[in-house]
Formats: structure tokens, sequence, C-alpha cells
């Protein structure tokens, strides 16, 4: 469990039309159970396509994303969420979408609104909560439970200093535990700090892949 296997994964956007864009192209990766693997890249290099098709959020033009285990995706704020609701409606609607029954909802409700700390804002409408706010929670109902494999997209940049410590936390947690970690970053810093494995897609294609040390090194001198 936890392990994934792209082949050949290639996605274009309005195919056949005089807008056509290659977003991806052949994407060969293995990703495997218990590896903290960072997709790293300029903007618009194909990252966040690449979670999203990895998490079946967009189906692939070409290619296969293999999946084995349980997937918890973050990858973009307010998936997952009606905006109109309050937070506390939110956390059953989002567990709801995860696979969680309300029952299960209401015995883990507590821990969620702790780590996420926003008791004060249970009963507002999450249209009135912050970008950091909304990171907050997501990440808390994503990680009450361990899944085999968690991606996270760059959500987590809008949170403050102390909070973003605190869901690093819990990832490396997670990780020793043997869960699959998949993130999307432009901190070098905290790449090298927290992942074992880096990819690095450069205009849709996978420039490089392996260790993140000898990754990034080759990515920080080729951009």
């Amino acid at each position: 469990m936890g392990m994934l296997e792209i082949k050949g994964l290639r996605k274009v956007f309005g195919a056949g039309t005089v807008d056509e864009h290659t977003a991806l192209d052949g994407i060969d990766l293995d990703i495997e159970r218990g590896q903290f693997v960072t997709v790293i890249g300029s903007n618009g290099a194909g990252k966040s396509t690449m979670l999203k098709l990895i998490s079946g959020i967009l189906t692939p033009y070409k290619g296969t994303v293999t999946v084995n285990g349980t997937i918890a995706p973050l990858i973009e704020l307010g998936a997952g969420f009606d905006m109109e609701l309050t937070a506390r409606e939110n956390i059953f609607l989002n567990g709801t979408l995860l696979g969680h029954s309300r029952k299960f909802m209401e015995e883990h409700f507590d821990e969620i609104v702790d780590f996420a700390e926003l008791w004060d804002f249970l009963d507002v409408p999450l249209k009135n909560y912050s970008s950091g706010m909304q990171a907050r929670i997501g990440f808390s109902i994503a990680t009450m439970v361990r899944p085999d494999i968690l991606i996270v997209d760059e959500i987590l940049a809008v949170g403050d200093f102390k909070f973003q410590e605190k869901c690093k936390e819990r990832m490396t947690q997670m990780l020793s535990a043997g869960t699959t970690l998949l993130m999307v970053s432009h901190s070098i810093e905290d790449i090298r700090r927290m992942c074992t494995h880096a990819a690095w897609i450069d205009h849709g294609e996978l420039r490089q892949s392996g260790e993140v040390m000898e990754v990034t090194e080759a990515y920080v001198k080729g951009v």
C-alpha cells in the first residue's frame, strides 16, 4: 500500500483546437511506500496538473496512473467545501467526500478542530475564512486518519509560520508511520529538510528524479 506507478502520462488541454496546450508529456515515475517526494519546477511547469491527475481530479490524455492505497489530496483551497456553509457543517461535508461516515466524523470532530485551532470560528461561514484558516481546516480533516498517500500542493504556504511548522511535524510523523507523501513546494530549504526524493518537472517533461539533494542541486544550477 502507498505505492504509485506513473507510465507515459500525458495531459493536453484544448486538444485539437488553436488553444491546444500540452501540460505534461510522457511522465514516467515510480514512488515507493514511505517515500516523501517533492515535485519541483518553475511556475507553469505542470506540477499541479500532475498532482491532479494522480488524485483523479483530471483524466490523462494518454498514459496511466496506478495507485495502491487510499489518497487524501490537498490540491486547492476550498476543494470539497461549500463556502456558504459554516466550518462545522463543512467538516462533515468534506469528511463525507473523503468516504467517512457521519458517526466517524463525530468521533473525530474535536480532534480536527483542536488541530486547526478554530473553536472560536466554527459557526462562521467558510466564505468569511481567510485562506490560511481554510488551509488549517482542510489539512486537519485530511490528516486526522493516516491515508496511504497524502498529496499536498502549495496550499500550506498560505498559513502562518506556527501552523506550517505544526503541519510539517504531523507529516513527519505520518512518514515515520509509513504514509507516502507527495508535495509541491518552492522552498528548497524545506524540501531538503523534509523530503527523501524529488521529481523535477520542466515544461511538462520529467527532467530528473531521484535523491532529493541530487535533484535539487541540479534544479538550482539549471534555473
